[in-house]
C-alpha cells in the first residue's frame, strides 16, 4: 500500500484524527482519510460528522500489496471507533499484510491496544504508548508499555491519546520526511 491513509470508523476520536491530518498535509504529505464503510459519512465520538476523501471500497482499488517505511496505515483512537476498526476484518488484514511487506503504522489513544494488540504476535516485543487504562491490553499482547507521550518503536508510532494529538502527528511527519520538516510544522504553532 502506497501512501498515507487515516482510517475512520464511527465513534473515531476527532481531535486525534483531524490534527493528525492537518499536520500531516501542512508538511506535504497528500494524506488521506478512508471511511471503512461503502460511503464516506463518518461520525465521531462527540458527534462531529466528516466526509472522508475515500470510502473502503475506493480504497480498494487503488490499494497495493507493496509498501515501505514511509507508508503509513494510521488509527485514531475513540471509542467505539478503535473497537470498529478492529472488529472490520478486510482492514485487519490489509493492515497485517501492510506490515509485513515492510510498512509502517500509527496508531493513538485505544487504537494501540485495541487495534494493533489485537493482532496476535504481530508487534510482539514493541514498545508501545496508550490511553490509561488500556496497558494490561498491551502487556497480555506481549508489547511493552510506557507512558511517554509518543514513541516510535522501528515502524510502529504510537501516541498516548488527545493530548498528544501534534506530537504524535509530527512523529509521523518527521518518519515520513524528517525532523527539520516537523520541526518547521510546530514552530507554526509555537506563539512568538
Amino acid at each position: 500500500m502506497k501512501g498515507t491513509f487515516i482510517f475512520l470508523a464511527d465513534g473515531f476520536e476527532e481531535v486525534e484524527a483531524i490534527a493528525t491530518l492537518d499536520i500531516l498535509r501542512r508538511g506535504g504529505i497528500d494524506a488521506k482519510t478512508v471511511s471503512i464503510y461503502d460511503n464516506s459519512l463518518v461520525e465521531g465520538a462527540h458527534g462531529l460528522q466528516l466526509i472522508s476523501d475515500l470510502c473502503w471500497e475506493d480504497f480498494e482499488e487503488i490499494a497495493h500489496e507493496d509498501a515501505s517505511a514511509t507508508d503509513f496505515m494510521i488509527f485514531p483512537g475513540g471509542m467505539p471507533g478503535a473497537r470498529n476498526l478492529a472488529e472490520f476484518n478486510p482492514l485487519m488484514e490489509r493492515l497485517a499484510k501492510h506490515y509485513n511487506a515492510g510498512g509502517a503504522v500509527a496508531a493513538i489513544c485505544a487504537s494501540p491496544a485495541v487495534v494493533l494488540a489485537s493482532l496476535t504476535g504481530l508487534f510482539k516485543g514493541c514498545e508501545m504508548t496508550c490511553y490509561d487504562g488500556f496497558e494490561q491490553t498491551l502487556a497480555d499482547a506481549g508489547i511493552k508499555h510506557t507512558a511517554k507521550g509518543s514513541i516510535t518503536c522501528g515502524r510502529v508510532i504510537t501516541g498516548r491519546g488527545p493530548g498528544y494529538a501534534a506530537e504524535f502527528a509530527l512523529s509521523i511527519l518527521a518518519a515520513i520526511k524528517d525532523r527539520a520538516t516537523a520541526d518547521a510544522v510546530s514552530a507554526g504553532f509555537t506563539p512568538r
